[in-house]
């Protein structure tokens, strides 16, 4: 019996959750993206690849610190693995245009994937250099090996859900939403 509850905390270890950064335009729309796919735990929008610590939203759209609108996503390997994370994350969005997403426009609408270890930073790669292959313009999505995230104000956390009704959720997001689900 020792043996086995060995091996079940020994499995848990191993199997620990992981998080991957991402940033495609605006928060809210890549949130709403990941949230209750299988294997998703969590999703933090919030902000990283700059040199401004703890921004704050309204320090973010001057485009001064030169953070990207970014989620956290905290997810269970054993149930969806990072290179399924990236899959999504360019079926999501358009990576091929620098600086912008439909309507948004700034370097806070950047395209960009935080890699926090070089085994991720090649796998970002890898799946950068398969999606292109999809995408008749070149992708400028950018790849960092590391960038500090900081969580966004709390009113931008889970907001699809929490506004279902409000003009870009109904106008952006839910037709994104209802795009990807349709593959």
């Amino acid at each position: 019996m020792k043996n086995l509850l060995l091996i079940f905390f020994l499995a848990g270890v191993a199997m620990a959750d992981e998080k991957a950064i991402l940033g495609g335009g605006c928060f809210w729309c890549v949130e709403a993206v990941y949230q209750g796919k299988p294997g998703i735990k969590s999703v933090v929008s919030g902000y990283a690849g700059g040199s401004t610590p703890n921004p704050t939203y309204e320090q973010v759209c001057s485009g001064k610190t030169g953070h990207a609108e970014v989620v956290e996503i905290t997810f269970d390997p054993a149930l969806i693995s990072y290179e399924k994370i990236l899959d999504l994350f360019w079926d999501a969005h358009d990576p091929t245009t620098l600086n912008s997403q439909g309507a948004d426009h700034g370097t806070q609408y950047r395209s960009i994937i935080v890699a926090d270890t070089p085994e991720r930073k090649a796998a970002a790669e890898k799946s950068k250099a398969a999606a292109q292959t999809r995408f008749a313009d070149p992708i400028v999505t950018e790849i960092v090996e590391s960038a500090k995230f900081y969580p966004a104000e709390q009113y931008h956390q889970n907001f699809c859900a929490r506004n279902p009704n409000n003009p870009y959720v109904r106008a952006v997001i839910v037709p994104k939403l209802e795009k990807l689900n349709s593959h």
